[in-house]
């Protein structure tokens, strides 16, 4: 394994993302109530990471209402898969 990652990842270099808008609902949702300092971490980066997605997402859609949020979940939730 060499020291240089093979990754281009200087600040100018982008990945976009497609979410499906009810995705991205949910997630700009929870973080946004969620106190992001108790989501456990095992890095930094990790918390700055969900921080500049918040930002993104933020940027990304449009305003919605608490009935766009719960209709976004009831989508999502369509395809969650339990814990047995």
């Amino acid at each position: 394994m060499s020291g240089t990652p093979g990754l281009r990842m200087a600040d100018t270099d982008r990945t976009a993302l497609s979410l499906w808008t009810a995705d991205a609902v949910v997630l700009f949702d929870w973080l946004m109530s969620v106190d992001l300092d108790q989501v456990p971490v095992g890095h930094l980066a990790q918390k700055q990471a969900l921080m500049d997605l918040l930002s993104q997402l933020d940027r990304s859609i449009p305003d919605y209402t608490a009935a766009d949020i719960e209709h976004a979940r009831d989508l999502v939730s369509r395809d969650a898969v339990l814990p047995s």
